[in-house]
């Protein structure tokens, strides 16, 4: 895992100047991100952050696109309020920060009903799909298996986590991968789907993207990117696509 002379691939990306579109709100206890269309709508997705928190700027301009293409889009803090990631954080403990974020995932359910409640209650949500990156990605996963009430998801580049139970999708759900993400083997990456075309009920892609690197669809700036710039861009449209036709 990182250390100093191996530093973590989570790069903490290129649009650090963005300042959003949505604004911040309160939801009970949890705080949360939210941008809405430009016309009414009852469809909605919950951006699930990475391990920098729901105040990075990257997932942000995710946010936004989202609800460019016409979804109420929210990004809550599942972190509650935790300190993120830093990439000024000693790289050695970050194997050890990670597994405690793991452990706070599977603790989420309360925040997600939350979530879910004023995404029906305040916002006129009939649909509800959720996608995430990173961290977020894994979280997509676990709760597309908790959840039938999703319509769809998308996992951008999650860790694989095998095990019975983990393919057993109760709504559709795209898997984003880079070929060159040194945190994800493409070994796990093809036993996952493997596993997915033996056990999961529903539809489902797994996609790796060429010469990518672990967070390529959130985290780089297509502008500045340009030997980048199709796959970035090839990534989002497949996620809306995705999101169009299952919410």
């Amino acid at each position: 895992m990182a250390n100093e002379a191996n530093p973590c691939p989570c790069d903490i990306g290129d649009r650090i100047e963005y300042g959003g579109l949505g604004k911040e709100i309160q939801i009970e206890h949890v705080q949360a991100y939210i941008t809405k269309p430009s016309a009414d709508t009852e469809k909605a997705v919950i951006v699930i952050q990475d391990i920098f928190g729901f105040q990075l700027p990257n997932t942000r301009y995710m946010v936004d696109i989202l609800a460019v293409n016409g979804y109420t889009a929210i990004c809550p803090d599942f972190y509650l309020g935790k300190e993120p990631w830093k990439p000024t954080n000693d790289w050695s403990q970050f194997e050890k920060v990670f597994n405690i974020l793991f452990t706070l995932l599977f603790m989420q359910i309360r925040e997600v009903d939350v979530v879910l409640k004023f995404l029906k209650d305040h916002c006129n949500a009939k649909r509800i799909a959720i996608i995430g990156f990173c961290w977020g990605g894994v979280a997509t996963h676990h709760l597309i298996l908790q959840y039938p009430e999703l319509k769809a998801g998308v996992s951008h580049y999650g860790i694989v986590r095998e095990g019975e139970g983990r393919y057993d999708l109760k709504s559709p759900t795209l898997f984003i991968f880079a070929e060159d993400d040194h945190f994800i083997p493409l070994d796990q990456v093809a036993s996952l789907e493997e596993n997915l075309k033996q056990k999961c009920p529903v539809d489902f892609i797994v996609k790796v993207y060429p010469g990518q690197t672990h967070g390529f669809a959130h985290r780089k700036r297509e502008d500045i990117n340009p030997q980048d710039k199709p796959f970035i861009e090839e990534a989002r449209t497949d996620m809306i696509n995705w999101l169009n036709k299952y919410v």
